[in-house]
């Protein structure tokens, strides 16, 4: 491993999820002391060279304060919809806890409201924070809400996570499966792209059923991303990405994050630790040759996922900086997949 660190931006993690429920150590105050369980606090960050990201805010199906989030498929439960009145309320507790983050690190975390505010606070040592939602059930169907979280700082959203909402319909967690299982979006969900195109902010198509990709990729005036998912074509996920979606992403000037969950990495889709570091390598290499050197960036799913143990957590990056060095990535390529890629994407879609 090479001394120097590359700084990472990375699309996506459920960090504030896992510190409002508590589990692995959770609380606003664990994030600024070195933990051993869930991937991201200040000072691992640091020591991976994490400077900022996309950090999702998801109301699950159940919430279960204090314990492990275990998101089985084989447990509909997981699956179950989510109220208006539910997800609206504890999305801001997500939002309290971003800012309780801001607050106690007297300057050193940054809820960044544009992209030169994000490369501002990297450049200046600080965690650039950009709040996304992962699944729109917080919100009004008439939109009436949507202004009032943009000013909290929202600047990205998925209309669905893995089920169906008043927006749209997600893909299942299902192995082997392809994306086209079930409905796209609805006329609520059509108004709410029109109304991000307008206000600038990012659209996520993770999670959303291959028909609402292309109901997406019909009304969207702006670039099309999938936050944190691979290729289908190496692993059979409903979650993963088809070469006809990463021809529409490639025509718009999009982007994909690798997502490191290893279940979206295998060829068996077993979600299995013990998965070598060229899996990411390989779903990497195919999304270069598909999309080209600006399309590819991290997604990592870090504190939502099972990572592969040569990760490990946020200190882990490094190892892949270097197996990427190994398959013979040069150092622009490696600084793009790492940080530029992403905040250039940000920027052409207006944050």
């Amino acid at each position: 491993m090479t001394d120097t660190l590359i700084p990472i931006f990375d699309g996506h993690n459920d960090t504030l999820l896992r510190l409002v429920l508590g589990k692995t150590g959770g609380g606003a105050g664990s994030f600024f002391e070195q933990g051993e369980r869930g991937h991201i606090d200040l000072p691992r960050a640091r020591k991976g060279g994490f400077c900022g990201g996309l950090f999702a805010m998801f109301t699950p199906s159940r919430i279960s304060e204090g314990e492990e989030l275990e998101l089985s498929p084989r447990d509909p439960a997981n699956f179950a919809p989510v109220s208006q009145a539910v997800a609206e309320p504890f999305t801001q507790r997500m939002i309290d806890m971003a800012r309780s983050l801001e607050e106690r690190s007297r300057g050193t975390v940054v809820i960044a409201h544009s992209i030169a505010e994000a490369r501002r606070a990297m450049s200046d040592g600080k965690l650039a924070v950009i709040l996304h939602i992962e699944g729109v059930e917080c919100l009004k169907t008439d939109l009436s809400n949507l202004h009032g979280l943009y000013q909290a700082g929202l600047r990205s959203l998925g209309p669905v996570w893995s089920r169906k909402n008043d927006f749209g319909d997600g893909v299942p967690m299902s192995f082997p499966s392809s994306p086209d299982t079930g409905s796209g979006l609805t006329e609520a969900g059509e108004n709410l792209i029109r109304a991000c195109n307008t206000m600038g902010i990012m659209v996520d198509l993770s999670h959303i059923t291959e028909k609402g990709f292309w109901d997406v990729a019909r009304l969207s005036t702006k670039p099309l991303v999938a936050s944190h998912s691979n290729v289908h074509a190496i692993c059979p996920s409903p979650r993963n990405l088809t070469d006809a979606q990463l021809e529409a992403i490639r025509a718009s000037g999009g982007l994909v994050g690798v997502n490191f969950h290893v279940g979206f990495l295998r060829t068996d889709g077993q979600q299995n630790a013990a998965t070598d570091l060229d899996q990411i390598v390989a779903h990497t290499d195919y999304l270069l040759e598909k999309l080209g050197e600006d399309g590819v960036a991290f997604g990592s799913d870090f504190d939502g996922c099972t990572v592969p143990d040569g990760i490990g957590d946020v200190t882990g990056l490094p190892h892949l900086i270097d197996r990427y060095r190994l398959a013979g990535y040069g150092e622009e390529l490696i600084r793009k997949i790492a940080a530029e890629n992403w905040l250039s994407l940000l920027a052409r879609t207006g944050i």
